[in-house]
């Protein structure tokens, strides 16, 4: 049965508001307007953090077709004028939400957005708490009974009796309650005994400043609304109180409309009795088909739809212009059934062309013998001077492989087939007349055509190029949303019988698993069977939540742990947050662990979330794709495109043997945030030919495409022999950073494949590559991403230890590869681990020098300067120390200069080093950087041994005492580090008495001339000081550097 979705708001509650009514307090309610349908919550009296809980509900059916996906939601908040001395309901603040913020029905989560201002003189402060999604429910009875309007009025007056005690002040609560009534009848119900009836006309006027507020708000004039109010309030309130009032009261207007879903709702259901027909149109564009039965998923996008049109985010196949490769053009062959032919079996068929010949699958029997197969023959260029002849021929293949029976064939000359590009029409195939054999008056039903890689058609047809191995088509998935799921536990009760709680310490432990994830609690002692732990574990969950949550007491004995009992909790209730609100805890009682049916008097209090405001981080902090959090409501807009062609690659090196040959199948896989992409497989190729293009949203510039690529063992698995069990092999990777690419232009380099193995660095072939990045936010909110953090604000408020960091992502790389692992064709695990750099902080010595000389490049820079000073004072240069004295008594009379002149010099160098700019070749890996090509063969085996070693005894105690030597130079710079710290200490701790004596004398000195000669002659005469000629100088360090080596530290108190 069909659904009408709907769009769900539950205003929850708001914060710190800004008074409003003159006495420091306001009485603030909500609108919410989407598309024309506005929902009104209920006054809260004079309260700065008003709670609501209300939910308002809105029908899509009001929404615009075009406007699926740029769906507007917008919030009003008011104070109400009835409450207080104001005249008129004084703004209080208004939100606006697109659609990328709402999402499905259990996936919501409470999110406090901050009022914004609607005009530059508004003055607008707090927050408030929302819930929005979408729902689906049941479309209601064509022809309810209608059931008495008095009735509903009586139940609303009875809810408002009940509400008002709970105020603190009830009688303007009372006042508010009756306007939810006259919104809903016309004609409004006497009021109860205990109102005032002189105060009915202040109730009636209550609502409508509010609502010629918003139409105002809207652009609408409140005089031509005012008289509709009463109808629209008629309309709308049997929507926003579905638990007060049953939709049977709704028009006959709304009930029949039926909605369905964003990607199915591009055509409304029949209402016609007849049988449901639609006509549907196969993938190459067959003649129509009249078709009875259930209504076919419809396509998202149009098969004539231009390639360089933009695609909605529900599409399923992205569509390029395919204008970073180069075209390869194939003659496309399609099968598709046959009639009449002289046999009762399951006839295949066969086509040749060029000397490939294939043979397809055996033939359905319906009324015909269907094929519907696909295929693809490579052609070097679509001008065929040689006009070869495609042969397809129909065998009867029954009686055996080689005595297969000749049923009849047809040929064409390929240089009169026709070419077809995009975004040209599908070829309708045709019936031809088979030829020879034994079938006079059979018919072959097919089309043929000559197109390229960007044909809707190439996917998923045979090719020449890869062998028709079913796991060699290209492919895309997408990654599982993975979500840290924190278990907070606080403490358990009754945990030991009564009779020894008095008399016995015990100790316990909580053990927490979630799939492989373990986690155990420290032990907790406790005399009276109460532990308390307060402790918070975290964990990787992945949708869909499947698994459950298992905590498991352990009371720890000197024979071993003891298991008390068991508590299992469904991912599915555990509530999600996206911000560091502390959601409600719960007890859960433990079962006992050998009979599940008998309950446990123990139970253990928990604090379960989920949480949505960080970002899983499945790749290494440096080399990261994405830093979007978990939920979906708190992403940011795309701020571009990334573009990526994958061209080919060139002299690869065999990587088996196949029949004593050399021989590779190589494919590339791209990875860029939570998307992957698989390039078919081009088997027995060195130099294979890819020419595919895909594309990403850019989120983040300041973020890393990682491209890949791979020799295939896939073929292999159809044999089912050993070899089907081997990974796949690396070539190698390359790594584009975005934020290096200028907007728009395009980049086609060719990158080597380096791999670091056992013997050093190897070179295994080129891969050449286009990449181009285009803007689509405006410059200014491009620009103001590089302002913004890195990571999501949960990473700042609650951030997680470098140890829970690595150890929470080796966990999401372990369920994202067997995620992928699952597709078809599958992504081993072996290549995703090698795409999110799994083993990236593994210990080298390789590593240690090649971070240590980056550190000294680091600070070359600066001894570049100190030499450049010291030779200044030096008078080696003599007209660059006569143009120093002058700066020196510049800034030294003029300070303001100081920060110009820094800022200024800081520019030259910048446009200065804008002539060196890189502006062919993007960067790449660089093994001079690497040290690897310097390293020896001893320190790469030691880079690649497992944890623990499997290497001789001898080797690793070679290894250890090289180590030691390492650590003796680093304990020794890190004691001179502390060294210096402790004497700068020593000045006034009076460890030495002379000489802080000497430096507290000294400190009193200066300040005395300080005080009495003016800042700026005594910063003159030191410059002039310091920068004296060579003739005035001794050749012995100065006397404060002697005085600061002398002062004592504590090297010599280590023992």
């Amino acid at each position: 049965m069909a659904t009408n979705r709907k769009l769900v708001v539950e205003v929850v509650d708001a914060k710190d508001l800004t008074p409003k009514d003159g006495h420091g307090t306001s009485s603030p309610y909500v609108v919410v307007d989407y598309y024309g349908q506005r929902r009104r919550t209920r006054t809260i009296v004079r309260d700065l953090n008003p709670v609501w809980n209300e939910t308002l509900e809105f029908s899509l059916a009001k929404r615009p077709s075009h406007q699926l996906f740029t769906d507007a939601l917008e919030l009003d908040m008011y104070h109400d004028k009835n409450f207080g001395p104001t005249r008129r309901n004084n703004f209080l603040g208004r939100i606006r939400l697109g659609s990328d913020q709402f999402v499905g029905k259990g996936e919501e989560a409470l999110i406090y957005f901050p009022l914004e201002k609607k005009s530059l003189f508004n003055l607008v402060q707090g927050e408030i708490g929302l819930r929005v999604y979408y729902a689906d429910e049941k479309p209601p009875d064509l022809n309810p009974p209608v059931a008495p309007l008095e009735t509903v009025v009586e139940e609303k007056a009875e809810e408002v009796k009940a509400e008002g005690p709970d105020e603190s002040q009830p009688k303007p609560e009372t006042n508010d309650s009756p306007t939810e009534v006259k919104e809903t009848a016309e004609p409004p119900q006497p009021p109860p005994p205990e109102n005032p009836p002189a105060e009915d006309p202040k109730t009636n006027e209550e609502t409508s400043p509010a609502l010629q507020e918003n139409a105002t708000a809207s652009g609408e004039d409140p005089a031509a609304t005012e008289p509709e109010q009463p109808p629209e309030a008629d309309k709308k309130e049997p929507e926003a109180k579905p638990a007060e009032e049953p939709p049977k009261n709704q028009p006959n207007g709304e009930d029949i409309v039926l909605e369905s879903d964003d990607s199915m709702s591009w055509a409304s259901a029949p209402r016609s009795p007849l049988p449901e027909v639609t006509i549907s149109r196969s993938i190459s564009g067959s003649i129509p088909e009249t078709k009875t039965g259930p209504q076919p998923l419809r396509r998202n996008v149009s098969e004539t739809a231009s390639y360089a049109s933009e695609i909605s985010d529900v599409s399923t196949i992205e569509r390029s212009t395919f204008d970073l490769v180069e075209k390869m053009h194939y003659v496309f062959v399609r099968v598709v059934k046959a009639r009449s032919l002289p046999t009762s079996g399951s006839p295949v068929t066969k086509i040749s062309l060029s000397g490939t010949m294939i043979q397809s699958k055996p033939a359905r029997k319906t009324s015909c013998f269907e094929w519907d197969q696909t295929f693809a023959f490579l052609r070097d260029s679509p001008d065929l001077s040689s006009s070869p002849i495609l042969e397809i021929s129909v065998w009867d293949s029954s009686t055996g492989i080689e005595t297969s029976q000749f049923l009849g064939g047809i040929c064409f000359d390929v240089s009169e087939i026709p070419l077809r590009d995009p975004p040209d029409s599908p070829l309708a195939p045709q019936w031809y007349r088979l030829e020879g054999g034994g079938a006079y008056h059979s018919d072959l039903m097919l089309a043929t055509w000559t197109g390229t890689q960007a044909d809707e058609s190439f996917p998923d047809a045979w090719k020449t190029d890869t062998a028709g191995n079913v796991t060699a088509r290209a492919k895309v998935y997408m990654s599982s949303k993975l979500w840290y799921l924190r278990a907070t536990v606080i403490e358990a009760q009754d945990l030991l019988p009564p009779q020894l709680t008095a008399f016995k310490e015990a100790s316990f432990q909580l053990k927490a698993q979630l799939g492989f994830q373990v986690q155990k609690t420290k032990s907790a002692v406790t005399r009276n069977g109460a532990p308390s732990w307060n402790e918070d574990l975290l964990f990787v969950a992945a949708e869909p939540f499947s698994d459950q949550l298992v905590f498991t007491l352990e009371y720890r004995t000197s024979k071993g742990p003891v298991t008390v009992g068991m508590a299992r909790v469904a991912l599915t209730a555990i509530e999600r947050r996206v911000d560091d609100r502390l959601v409600a805890s719960r007890w859960f009682g433990f079962e006992d662990p050998n009979d599940e049916k008998r309950g446990n008097r123990s139970r253990v209090h928990l604090r379960l979330c989920f949480d949505g405001g960080y970002h899983v981080m499945d790749e290494a902090a440096h080399v990261c794709s994405d830093y979007r959090p978990t939920a979906r409501q708190l992403w940011k807009p795309a701020v571009g495109i990334v573009e990526l062609g994958i061209i080919g690659c060139k002299n690869l090196l065999p990587m088996k043997t196949v029949n004593g040959k050399g021989s590779t199948d190589a494919y590339t896989v791209a990875k860029y945030g939570t998307k992957w992409v698989r390039t078919r497989t081009v088997s027995d190729s060195l130099d294979p030919k890819w020419n595919e293009q895909y594309t990403w949203k850019v989120y983040d510039p300041c973020t890393v495409l990682t491209i890949g690529v791979f020799d295939s063992w896939g073929v292999f698995e159809i044999d089912g022999g050993k070899e089907a069990t081997r990974q796949d092999l690396r070539f190698g990777k390359v790594r584009i950073r975005i934020s290096t690419l200028e907007t728009g232009k395009a980049y086609r380099n060719t990158y080597p494949l380096l791999m670091l193995v056992n013997g050093g660095v190897k070179k295994l072939g080129e891969i050449e590559l286009a990449v181009r990045f285009v803007r689509s936010a405006p410059p200014l909110d491009f620009l103001h991403v590089y302002t913004q953090p890195l990571l999501p604000l949960m990473h700042h408020i609650k951030p997680l230890s470098l140890f829970q960091e690595e150890m929470l992502r080796n966990i999401a790389v372990k369920i994202l590869a067997v995620h992928l692992s699952r597709s078809e064709p599958p992504l081993r695990p072996e290549i995703v681990r090698y795409m999110l750099d799994a083993d990236s902080h593994t210990f080298s010595m390789r590593k240690v020098r090649a971070n240590w000389l980056r550190i000294v490049n680091v600070v070359a820079g600066m001894v570049d300067v100190v030499r450049w000073v010291d030779d200044t004072r030096f008078w080696k240069n003599p007209t660059s120390t006569l143009l120093v004295h002058a700066l020196v008594v510049m800034l030294i009379w003029f300070p303001d200069l100081i920060v110009p002149t820094l800022a200024f010099y800081l520019f030259m160098i910048g446009a200065w080093n804008y002539r060196f700019r890189s502006r062919a070749a993007l960067p790449h890996f660089d093994p001079r950087l690497s040290l690897a090509d310097a390293a020896d063969r001893e320190e790469l085996d030691e880079e690649f041994d497992v944890v623990p070693s499997n290497r001789p005894p001898e080797m690793v105690r070679s290894r250890y005492d090289k180590l030691r030597g390492v650590g003796v130079r680093v304990q020794t710079i890190l004691g001179e580090v502390a060294a210096q710290g402790e004497k700068m200490q020593a000045l006034v701790t009076w460890r030495d008495p002379r000489a802080t004596g000497i430096f507290v004398g000294l400190c009193l000195l200066v300040a005395l001339v300080l005080y009495l000669v003016p800042t700026k002659m005594v910063a003159m005469a030191s410059g002039f000081y310091y920068f004296r000629h060579p003739i005035f100088r001794d050749r012995k360090p100065s006397p404060v550097l002697n005085f600061f080596r002398r002062l004592p530290s504590l090297s010599d108190r280590l023992m």
